[in-house]
């Protein structure tokens, strides 16, 4: 069936000019559209993998994977030394799961933020600066001396406290300023009696993600003391192998610690938002593979027009010897060079595009003092592209495979063609 001519006179019809401008035109829409396709297709992959890699080394790089928490009164009656070698306890217990890197202490309350007249609602983090850095990439974001600020001096309890940058910024601080911190708390007699402290500003933390609009750390000691005495309570921060292990690893890990303590992992805060980055990758993915199958169709279109054209040539070859399933080859190669300029050309663009749309997108953002993306709405505040060899080769392999069916049906309308008839009126 596949014959050298037969590929000879494909590139050659490829390449020829036609008698109709209007099958020129057609082919060249095939090309182009195929060509735009692929290349839209790789790009927004391309984003969307930007947006996955960023979401699991800098949100789940901050964020424990799975959290350890006392719950009820399990250590409510226990002395400090007491709640402090059962806690180291189970620290030892949790290390000896194979899958468990590290773990960090510790304690969280809500607090609110003031500076003037400006009011801010956070978590208050309070962390162990040297065991947290074992279990989070925060070192990566605050230089080293900065962190250790927060860490107790011969028994005096660190009053510095770190922020992300978009929660500093909207209370007007910069690094150095002082900020009042409120617990709202119960007295005895069941009146609102709010605990402050004022805290130093010593670095200030920017990720480029939505914590930025939320983070506040400081000491372990600071937050322990802020909390009611009959309330006090920390956790464990674990880190993991792998962090989509995480689930499992936190039951496991819930099966081997006393009575009183629930694990958690980060599946239940941060869960939903990745599910929802993989969902958009598929569905954004599905629908720009319609594109492709259009541009498919643009071919049959093609070859369809290029066929009624070349009936003349048909039949010489048919008079020539050409045997049906070689005629037939000969449009199929023809359709197949069309889609394989378009794929080489989009693919290459494509390529281009997602290696360059971060850059573009922030010259874009600085020139016209815009922004696209905002942490407080968006994962992150800039436009991530991660290229991929495998979705490349996806995408181009899939556009090849549908031009090919593709042109199936037009090389057998070639094939079918009678060179008594196709020849009648030339």
């Amino acid at each position: 069936m596949f014959n050298p001519y037969t590929a000879f006179v494909g590139i050659r019809y490829t390449g020829a000019r036609r008698r109709s401008q209007l099958v020129s035109f057609i082919s060249l829409v095939s090309m182009t559209g195929m060509a735009i396709a692929v290349a839209l297709l790789i790009l927004v992959l391309s984003v969307m993998n930007g947006f996955d890699r960023e979401m699991r080394t800098r949100i789940l790089g901050l964020v424990p994977h799975v959290t350890l928490l006392s719950y009820g009164n399990s250590s409510g009656n226990s002395s400090g030394q007491n709640k402090a070698e059962e806690w180291l306890s189970i620290e030892k217990k949790l290390l000896q799961h194979p899958e468990v890197l590290s773990a960090a202490p510790f304690a969280q309350l809500s607090a609110m933020l003031l500076k003037g007249s400006d009011v801010e609602g956070v978590l208050l983090y309070g962390i162990d600066p040297e065991k947290e850095a074992a279990v989070s990439v925060i070192g990566d974001y605050v230089a080293a001396d900065k962190l250790q600020t927060l860490a107790d001096q011969d028994g005096k309890v660190s009053n510095s406290i770190l922020l992300g940058k978009a929660l500093a910024d909207r209370l007007g601080l910069e690094v150095g300023d002082r900020v009042n911190v409120m617990i709202p708390q119960q007295n005895a007699a069941g009146r609102v009696s709010p605990k402050f402290v004022g805290l130093q500003l010593v670095a200030l933390l920017n990720t480029g993600t939505e914590l930025d609009q939320s983070l506040a750390l400081t000491s372990l000691q600071r937050v322990l003391l802020l909390m009611p005495e009959q309330e006090r309570q920390q956790g464990l921060r674990i880190s993991v192998t792998d962090t989509f292990n995480a689930p499992r690893i936190a039951w496991e890990l819930s099966q081997n610690i006393p009575y009183g303590y629930i694990a958690r992992d980060w599946t239940r805060s941060h869960g939903n938002l990745y599910s929802a980055i993989q969902l958009s990758k598929q569905l954004v993915g599905l629908m720009l593979l319609t594109i492709i199958a259009v541009a498919s169709f643009n071919v049959v279109s093609a070859l369809v027009m290029i066929v009624t054209d070349k009936r003349g040539d048909i039949a010489i070859l048919r008079t020539l010897g050409a045997s049906p399933a070689g005629v037939m080859m000969v449009f199929m190669v023809q359709g197949t060079l069309i889609a394989l300029i378009g794929t080489t050309v989009g693919g290459l663009v494509g390529l281009a595009l997602a290696y360059g749309i971060t850059d573009v997108v922030a010259v874009v953002e600085s020139l016209f003092n815009i922004h696209f993306l905002n942490s407080d709405v968006y994962p992150i505040d800039y436009l991530p592209s991660d290229p991929r060899l495998n979705d490349v080769l996806l995408v181009c392999g899939t556009a090849l495979l549908m031009s090919l069916l593709a042109t199936v049906y037009p090389a057998w309308r070639a094939a079918r063609v009678q060179p008594a008839d196709a020849l009648r009126y030339q």
